[in-house]
């Protein structure tokens, strides 16, 4: 991860809204160059792990909120559950969420797993824990990343503009507190262990857009490019 003015590396909006950890964002940076020259490979690319900051603070509307990166190398590319217009076969999780996007609006899923489509139009997909070692799930969580993305949504819940969160799984739903002005959708994991726990059929992607409705803000298109 390059030693660059925040500004560089995400929006502008959210290099001032994450200036009080900015400490942090390099702690975790001097952590990976030491990863790497341990020859421990990390993911995402230094130059994806803040993907999801790339569209500005304010114009986020829906936060969905992952666990940390696809270990599997070629995977990761700093947004969650989004892989590279490349990649074959589809992570499972992905999978699910396909799966039940078509279940709830009848949208017929593409078969690349890139989701920017939706960060384009405000949707954030960020991870609880923006890096990983390859090969080992969950291996960079409490190390730091923690306290910049809990700062990144209470940038989010200060605002006071319509927001609906999107919380899979009980890493996302712990954050619910933290957007307790807000609406959320909440269910199990997509992942194929929990997906048939709550997940399938709990239609997130239609609450999601009578949430935003309510609030006086545009739906989702939630259909992807082919």
């Amino acid at each position: 991860m390059p030693a660059q003015p925040l500004d560089q590396i995400m929006a502008a909006d959210w290099a001032e809204a994450l200036a009080p950890v900015e400490s942090n964002i390099r702690a975790m940076g001097n952590f990976l160059r030491e990863e790497h020259i341990a020859q421990r490979v990390t993911l995402p690319p230094a130059q994806d792990i803040f993907n999801a900051f790339q569209a500005p603070l304010a114009d986020v509307k829906v936060l969905v909120i992952g666990q940390d990166p696809y270990p599997t190398p070629g995977h990761a590319m700093g947004l969650s559950f989004s892989v590279h217009p490349e990649v074959r076969p589809l992570p499972r999780s992905l999978q699910n969420i396909y799966k039940e996007l078509h279940a709830d609006l009848g949208i017929t899923p593409p078969a690349h797993g890139d989701l920017s489509a939706w960060s384009e139009q405000g949707v954030m997909l960020m991870n609880r824990v923006l890096s990983v070692e390859a090969g080992k799930a969950g291996s960079h969580r409490n190390l730091g990343w923690e306290k910049i993305t809990t700062r990144a949504i209470e940038a989010l819940a200060e605002r006071g503009t319509p927001l609906v969160g999107l919380l899979w799984g009980r890493d996302a739903r712990n954050c619910r507190q933290m957007l307790a002005n807000y609406p959320c959708v909440e269910s199990a994991h997509p992942s194929p262990l929990s997906a048939s726990r709550g997940f399938f059929g709990s239609r997130p992607f239609s609450k999601v857009n009578e949430l935003l409705v309510q609030q006086g803000a545009q739906p989702i298109n939630w259909a992807l490019p082919l």
